[in-house]
């Protein structure tokens, strides 16, 4: 079979991971618009949606550890099997359920498919080995399921308000995303390879313990600030808690010999700025699209600020951004081949906090909005593909859906913090009952940049030539 540049690790493995990842996508954009019909269909009030939220975030960061460990352990293509068919239920489930119990526990379960792309990266890393360009070859097809998820996340989003239009019944709704991940289990089944050797080694269940219940007390806490307010003391005490219980995770972890997460290999010069990077990532991509929906569709006649647009008409904006991250995945690649992989890291870093920034001075008409969101999707969607890539390249063999998931944990605490923090923010100084305050949007704005900025300052302690292949290398003259 011929290989292609883009491919070069083996074009039915990426043809398949293409499919499962622009599910992935649809799941992420399908059901946001869809949230007041979802409410109105439980009977419950529409700030109850954020549960399901919380639910799904909460198990997200549970679950991908230890699953990440699995697939290192018992092969990669089984775990994202398994991850699979949990999906694929927990989304029939929530097609078919009536009451806001069942539902928040489907949709919490639907929360395993995070996993499915650092245990594809890993699949595509293990692929190529032997290969003289190994971090290259991932880097490229890495790029091209980041970027089949972000088509995915765009024709979910537009896709629902269609079947929302087409069908009466909400069930039927929602069954269309339920048969695309049953079709996953099919695409995996039928064209992903297994041909993972067991590794030696078992799963660190003190370890596992440990760093679960810091996770679910520091998320859980989080989530608890947004639904209760800044001025409970239990989610901080449930915070506080969280963090306390990494002290007894970090002794054990340094202690026994095969960890859940390797510390040791965390705090390699090349390993802990990807991580790091990770985690302040996270407050941008996830906790800042909602300010930006809330800002864009609030009357500058009543309130002053915003851009008086509509769910409708908003979606230009929104449309650009992803769309950019769509290019930016793609481009990543090939601009790591030119510039060296750290610095498109930094490069990447840089255009998200030069977008954001650029928000303060520049967000009173759409085509402002639009432009510094461009900028920012474009470091976001090579940030998005790199970041487990490099994780990818900087572990220890054997260790690679490890690292990779733990990007994605990282990614989801730094998001939790944003969502609690702009919260917060948004809410103070609002002078009107449901439009948020100038100084908040600012405040997000600011934030979201400055945490780019800072990233991309931590990636500069990763040695020059870190990620990169001997054959990225010229020799020296």
């Amino acid at each position: 079979m011929g290989r292609t540049k883009a491919a070069s690790v083996g074009a039915g493995l990426v043809g398949a991971l293409v499919f499962v990842e622009f599910v992935s996508g649809f799941l992420q954009g399908y059901y946001t618009p869809l949230a007041t019909d979802i409410a109105r269909h439980l009977t419950i009030n529409d700030a109850d949606v954020n549960w399901f939220e919380a639910a799904q975030l909460l198990l997200s960061a549970l679950c991908v550890p230890p699953l990440s460990k699995f697939g290192d352990l018992v092969g990669h293509r089984r775990v994202l099997l398994w991850a699979a068919v949990v999906t694929a239920v927990a989304t029939w489930g929530i097609a078919l359920a009536t009451t806001f119990e069942t539902y928040l526990v489907f949709w919490a379960l639907q929360g395993v498919f995070t996993v499915w792309l650092p245990l594809e990266v890993a699949l595509i890393y293990r692929r190529s080995l032997g290969r003289p360009d190994r971090a290259a070859a991932t880097r490229r097809a890495t790029g091209i399921i980041v970027a089949a998820l972000e088509a995915g996340a765009i024709a979910g989003a537009l896709s629902s308000g269609a079947t929302s239009a087409a069908f009466d019944s909400l069930w039927l709704v929602l069954a269309v995303p339920a048969v695309l991940t049953v079709g996953v289990v099919a695409v995996i089944v039928g064209f992903v390879p297994d041909a993972h050797e067991r590794q030696a080694g078992s799963l660190d269940r003190r370890g596992l313990a440990w760093i679960s219940a810091s996770l679910l007390m520091v998320t859980g806490g989080l989530s608890l600030v947004r639904l209760w307010g800044v001025g409970s003391p239990w989610p901080w005490l449930a915070i506080v808690v969280g963090l306390v219980a990494l002290w007894p995770f970090v002794r054990h972890e340094l202690r026994v010999p095969d960890p859940i997460i390797d510390l040791r290999v965390m705090r390699r010069a090349s390993m802990w700025p990807v991580q790091f990077t990770a985690l302040l990532f996270g407050v941008s991509v996830l906790g800042a699209q909602i300010p930006l929906s809330t800002f864009a569709q609030t009357d500058p006649a009543e309130h002053g600020f915003g851009l008086g647009l509509t769910a409708s008409t908003v979606a230009p904006i929104i449309g650009g951004y992803v769309f950019s991250m769509l290019i930016g995945a793609l481009l990543f690649a090939r601009a790591s081949r030119r510039l060296t992989p750290r610095n498109c890291l930094i490069g990447a870093a840089g255009l998200v906090g030069t977008g954001y920034g650029a928000l303060v001075p520049w967000h009173d008409t759409v085509v402002q909005v639009t432009a510094c969101m461009v900028v920012a999707g474009l470091g976001s969607g090579a940030l998005v593909a790199a970041l487990p890539a490099a994780a990818a390249a900087a572990a220890p063999e054997g260790r690679t859906a490890v690292a990779t998931g733990l990007t994605n944990t990282t990614k989801t605490i730094g998001g939790s913090f944003a969502s609690c923090i702009f919260g917060v923010a948004l809410a103070a100084g609002a002078t009107h009952a449901t439009a948020a305050s100038l100084s908040g949007y600012y405040t997000v704005w600011i934030l979201c940049s400055l945490t780019a900025f800072v990233a991309a300052v931590g990636l500069t302690f990763v040695p020059r030539l870190a990620f990169a292949d001997p054959v990225d290398v010229e020799p020296a003259r």
